[in-house]
């Protein structure tokens, strides 16, 4: 989703423009030290629903080291069947599962989310870039389950102008209904509630236009505020808030590089999307479980988007496989009876471990914010925050020496600890161990992100002959895909 941690008023964000998400984390747990798996969108979300490591699940680039990858239109991989998405598993206790929103796990069709336990699709395989023009590249499909229903731009639209798209409202409707079926049936459900308006091309419905402070960016965050309150208190309604665990986080920091805007804020952390700096990510996050989860609480419990997989699991009495190394943990002892579990935070960067957080102490094995190549074009992911040695444009290796910082006197990190004091070689002994054991568990899935191919595009997606709108493809001919990132 591209929400920043200092995009709340919970948060601290000073237009206090997010009534509902301060009211849910009021009514539940605020987790002030949660975290992506990755600072990308697609391997973050392919961590998520399989509870493992972007480098493990194969959601990773070997092109180029420690590159960012995600998954365009022209990428040739996708989650690969050998992985255990969390609806897969859920089904075995009875759910029903539905993705409203972005998959971004491939949309070639053996990457269909139906394919991989999901019995409802509302939503896209890609992110809403566009308009194209249907002869060099193809409109992105939105699909109704497994057949596409029509194409962004062209049947839903989106104005780049005024930033008006009414695809919050018809994503809200669709988890209304689904919410209101599964009660009806008295089935258990999963839905995950994908949705992407705080992404630049930022957009927001016509009623929420010019509400914010923020400006269009505001107004985007305004109308998800304004949803997630709408789907709390339709559950409230329907008497089965009770029985329904939501979380809420975002799946990377907020994007600075289209900041200020329609970019996020990352609040007093560093750097933003696609750096492995806390802006990068640490992500806001709530859980809200009336009746079970003490109201008001704060947790510092280290947390990652790959827990809610285990999490999950665990809340449907289920075992996570143990066929394979999963790295989510059961954050429920942490929910419901404010137990601190220890635990490393590992953040990586394509195929390369950048950095390690071991309770307050963060140590970089590698800098890197962007290539010269690309902030001398203007593109900069760490705009007004040039830290000296620390945001470095050539990737900066620090595997003898790592700069390590104290999260809780220097959120920022600003101030390198210095390699003599005690303080350093103390913390450093504790976290060589851990980074030790976990490069010696380390096998690699096979990276998906590398071969890029026009021909595998969106031209023809399921159900493009009953609206007239398949496109004729070219030759295939793949390539290793670019990452400048």
């Amino acid at each position: 989703m591209k929400m920043g941690w200092g995009d709340l008023g919970a948060f601290g964000e000073p237009s206090k423009e997010t009534p509902n998400l301060d009211q849910m984390a009021s009514e539940g747990m605020l987790f002030l030290d949660f975290y992506t798996a990755n600072p990308l969108c697609s391997p973050s979300r392919a961590a998520l629903l399989t509870g493992r490591l972007p480098v493990r699940n194969g959601f990773y680039t070997t092109n180029g080291h420690a590159r960012n990858a995600y998954t365009p239109q022209d990428i040739v991989g996708g989650i690969p069947d050998s992985e255990l998405l969390l609806p897969e598993l859920l089904k075995k206790a009875g759910y029903i599962n539905k993705i409203i929103g972005k998959w971004h796990l491939g949309h070639r069709p053996q990457f269909h989310p139906l394919k991989h336990g999901f019995d409802e699709w509302f939503g896209s395989p890609n992110c809403h870039f566009g308009p194209y023009d249907n002869r060099a590249l193809p409109n992105i499909p939105v699909y109704r389950d497994w057949e596409m229903i029509g194409r962004y731009y062209e049947d839903f639209k989106i104005d780049l102008k005024t930033g008006e798209a009414n695809l919050t409202q018809i994503y809200l409707q669709e988890a209304l209904d689904f919410i209101s079926r599964q009660q009806a049936s008295q089935q258990p459900f999963f839905l995950y509630w994908a949705i992407d308006a705080t992404h630049a091309p930022v957009y927001a419905s016509k009623h929420f236009l010019g509400s914010s402070q923020r400006g269009l960016y505001g107004d985007a965050v305004r109308e998800i505020d304004d949803s997630i309150g709408k789907i709390l208190k339709h559950l409230q309604k329907l008497g089965i808030s009770e029985n329904t665990f939501v979380f809420f986080t975002s799946d990377n920091g907020a994007a600075l590089i289209s900041a200020p805007k329609q970019g996020g804020s990352n609040g007093r952390f560093l750097c933003g999307k696609q750096t492995t700096f806390e802006g990068g990510m640490r992500e806001p996050a709530i859980a809200w479980w009336p009746g079970h989860i003490p109201a008001g609480g704060v947790s510092h419990q280290l947390g990652n988007v790959m827990d809610l997989f285990t999490t999950s699991l665990s809340l449907a009495g289920l075992q996570p496989p143990s066929d394979r190394q999963i790295d989510g943990i059961d954050l429920l002892p942490a929910i419901l009876q404010g137990k601190l579990i220890d635990r490393p935070i590992f953040y990586y960067r394509g195929n390369e471990m950048m950095a390690v957080r071991v309770g307050l102490y963060k140590a970089h094995y590698w800098t890197w914010s962007n290539s010269w190549e690309e902030y001398s074009k203007g593109i900069d992911f760490c705009p007004g925050q040039n830290v000296s040695g620390v945001t470095t444009h050539t990737q900066e290796e620090h595997t003898t020496l790592p700069l390590l910082f104290h999260l809780g006197r220097d959120p920022g990190e600003k101030y390198p600890l210095s390699f003599a004091s005690e303080e350093y070689q103390g913390v450093m002994e504790r976290i060589s161990a851990v980074v030790q054991q976990h490069k010696e568990t380390m096998v690699p899935g096979e990276p998906q992100l590398n071969v890029c191919d026009k021909a595998v595009m969106n031209w023809s997606p399921p159900g493009c002959e009953k609206l007239g709108k398949c496109l004729q493809p070219p030759e295939s001919d793949p390539k290793k895909c670019f990452w400048p990132h």
